[in-house]
């Protein structure tokens, strides 16, 4: 597969990766206004926080760094050795559940039954659900290596739809049952995303377009484990790289959740005021997370492919290395602008969107200051997801080994920030620390891209300057929608509200007409790789 092949499948795979997550939190944020009406906030505090820190801590630490060894490289390889490798995922994440599983039973504060009734069930069930998302470990990676896009957003949704229903259903008809409602949705969720991938891949191998493909697998049971002739039962160069990922993706995952650690082990918030700021914290990531997550895990692949790991921009092909310049430089651009918009609009606009998605409960308090200052966090966000996928998809083993030191210092760093800002700041605080660990790792990664493409004509970091124009446009829009804030939102009734709205979509329109005349770079690569095959479709 070429290079310019890669970038194709990359920026496919982001667009419906892009799409799966903006019908995963559409769905999740409607869920939650709807259960707001329906249960307590201190069981939204316990499930979105307490018992999904249990699932993502166990899910992450299992198959993150299996992940990211085996989608290094191309897809010519021993896929029977890498396979025996990623059922590892399944023994890992089982024990991973039951020792956590006994600390947050035994060792946390737990809560009160009558209040959240049902909390050793729950965690058991979560835990559980952990394991079996793990059982199609093999199939995901799979279906990610050889670009099959569709895959994952028909798997992902109908898991999703299934996992909504059914919780409404059970919040409707049983309210009383508590923890058990979520339980059971999160478990039918990962049973069915498992019965997709399955089901796909029976009916897929040995098939003519299987055939036609050149798929390595060609029968069910090359699925599972099993030995190879003259050769080890996993790839010990791929197992080396998977510990390697492994040390620095238990430090990852301390940065990623960390403020929910802080609040499970540290108690620094009461249950129901996690519930709130999860809440906030959700509406704030929303766009964060179906667009910049998966541009980065997309482009992390097109990386690893077209980049020899741990070689100099001067060592590889210079087509190759003059394309991924123009790709990271063209993503940076892209996000920059994107998470530029979501601060300065953010700021104007967060106590009313908090006002009509959760009335009093989220306006009144700190839930508007929270939202601001995440309006600032994803810009930060959004530029440390581009700058770290192409990092982590250059280093060589040895230097994600050194960047291992880093992470180390970053999480005791962050959990410190985040223990003394909230006792100063409250929950704010926990933002406030994300803000200075985030801005640490983009420094990190832009010095190590400086120095990769530093014997190269190529500068992609140039994609982190906007044009001088369009940072004028959004200097005006921030000093205008925070005057209509002022002025018009939020207790002057429909018609000011109305107004102030207004205000903002205009202000975003000439952010969007500058950008398309000045940014003509990024419109171009947007162009050609995004736009060109929906026209080529509807043509």
């Amino acid at each position: 597969m070429s290079s310019q092949e890669v970038l194709s499948s990359a920026t496919k795979l982001a667009s419906y990766n892009v799409l799966l997550q903006v019908m995963f939190r559409g769905l999740t944020f409607v869920l939650n206004a709807f259960t707001l009406r329906f249960v307590s906030k201190e069981i939204i505090g316990v499930v979105n926080v307490r018992l999904t820190l249990l699932y993502s801590t166990v899910v992450f630490l299992a198959r993150e760094a299996f992940r990211r060894a085996c989608l290094s490289g191309s897809t010519e390889q021993n896929w029977t050795q890498v396979i025996n490798l990623l059922w590892l995922t399944v023994p890992v994440g089982a024990l991973w559940s039951v020792l956590l599983g006994w600390v947050w039973l035994c060792l946390l504060e737990v809560p009160d039954p009558a209040g959240t009734p049902h909390y050793e069930v729950g965690v058991l069930l979560f835990g559980l659900s952990a394991v079996v998302e793990l059982l199609a470990e093999p199939l995901w990676v799979l279906a990610q290596a050889h670009m099959f896009v569709r895959l994952k957003v028909i798997a992902e949704s109908l898991s999703i739809i299934v996992k909504c229903l059914l919780t409404v259903l059970l919040v409707l008809l049983v309210p009383h049952w508590g923890l058990y409602i979520f339980s059971l949705a999160q478990l039918a969720y990962t049973s069915f995303l498992v019965l997709c991938y399955v089901l796909y891949f029976v009916k897929f191998l040995g098939s003519q377009e299987a055939e036609k493909s050149s798929f390595p697998l060609s029968r069910v049971r090359d699925l599972l484990p099993k030995c190879t002739r003259d050769k080890p039962v996993v790839n010990w160069r791929l197992a080396k790289l998977t510990w390697s990922f492994f040390k620095q993706s238990f430090l990852k995952q301390i940065l990623t959740e960390g403020e929910r650690y802080v609040m499970t082990f540290l108690n620094v918030l009461n249950f129901g005021d996690q519930g709130v700021y999860d809440i906030v914290n959700n509406l704030g990531s929303l766009v964060a997370r179906f667009i910049f997550q998966p541009i980065e895990e997309s482009f992390y692949i097109f990386f690893a492919k077209v980049l020899e790991r741990g070689k100099q921009a001067k060592q590889q092909n210079t087509d190759d290395v003059t394309m991924a310049a123009a790709v990271l430089e063209c993503l940076l651009k892209l996000v920059l602008l994107i998470g530029l918009t979501i601060t300065v609009f953010g700021y104007a606009y967060s106590h009313l969107a908090l006002d009509i998605y959760g009335g009093s409960l989220l306006s009144s308090g700190s839930g508007p200051s929270l939202l601001r200052y995440y309006s600032l966090y994803v810009l930060l966000l959004a530029v440390n997801g581009v700058t770290e996928c192409f990092t982590f998809a250059a280093m060589s083993k040895e230097q994600v080994d050194r960047y291992n030191f880093v992470m180390l210092a970053l999480s005791a760093s962050f959990l410190s920030l985040s223990y003394f800002l909230t006792q100063w700041q409250g929950s704010v605080g926990f933002i406030l620390a994300n803000c200075l660990n985030m801005t640490l790792r983009i420094a990190h990664s832009v010095r190590y891209i400086q120095g990769y493409f530093s014997h190269s004509s190529s500068r992609p970091l140039a994609g982190l300057l906007p044009s001088p124009a369009l940072l004028l446009v959004f200097l005006g829009s921030a000093g205008l929608t925070a005057l209509s804030e002022v002025l018009l939102c939020c207790d002057s009734g429909w018609i000011s509200r109305l107004v102030h709205i207004a205000v903002g979509a205009v202000c975003l329109l000439a952010v969007l007409t500058t950008a398309f005349f000045t940014e003509t770079k990024l419109v171009h690569f947007i162009r050609t790789q995004y736009l060109s095959r929906y026209t080529k479709k509807g043509m």
